[in-house]
């Protein structure tokens, strides 16, 4: 068997292609794989995803889906907010530590340099959090009108429905089973 194997992998083809043959048909599938075909979809997805990049936003106006753009918003603005309160409150406690290593108590005197150092962490932790939540809600902009444009062309009418109804069937040697079906009608 083993030999068999051998010369069936040393052997040579009977029927062989030229180098330049390979390259050109490597070449071709190459570039249908390079470049997907967005032609027959209504929306382009690469050009939601751009505008969208560029101005948050754009890609779902493009998409007609503007209805999205103030929730979206809303979303930057709040996380924007809470970036600005998280460091605000870690500067407060970042400078009381550093006066409270300089000898002035004054800022905080209930806090001793454990509680201070805590804080500081804490809402520099909290800050960078939200931080990257902006990046999250940045990314999901993007994906959001990608999908949305690569979505423009699926058939969302009323012309095609589901039921579910009880089925009795028949089975060869078992006999009846009672069971429910799923039909989906197109119209």
């Amino acid at each position: 068997m083993g030999i068999l194997l051998l010369m069936f992998l040393v052997s040579s083809p009977i029927f062989a292609q030229t180098q330049s043959e390979i390259e050109v048909v490597e070449n071709d599938t190459k570039r249908e794989k390079d470049k997907p075909d967005y032609s027959s979809l209504p929306k382009n997805p690469k050009k939601a995803t751009i505008l969208s990049a560029v101005l948050p936003g754009a890609g779902q106006v493009y998409n007609n889906k503007a209805w999205k753009v103030p929730i979206l918003y809303a979303g930057f603005m709040t996380d924007i907010y809470f970036i600005g309160y998280n460091n605000k409150r870690y500067q407060t406690f970042r400078t009381a530590l550093f006066a409270f290593d300089d000898g002035d108590t004054s800022q905080f005197p209930s806090l001793n340099r454990e509680a201070l150092v805590r804080n500081v962490d804490y809402w520099r932790q909290n800050r960078d959090l939200t931080i990257l939540l902006l990046a999250a809600i940045y990314a999901l902009n993007l994906i959001d009108a990608n999908v949305d444009a690569h979505l423009s062309g699926f058939d969302i009418s009323d012309d095609i429905s589901m039921k579910i109804e009880p089925n009795v069937g028949t089975f060869a040697s078992a006999g009846n089973s009672m069971g429910l079906s799923f039909k989906l009608q197109f119209k």
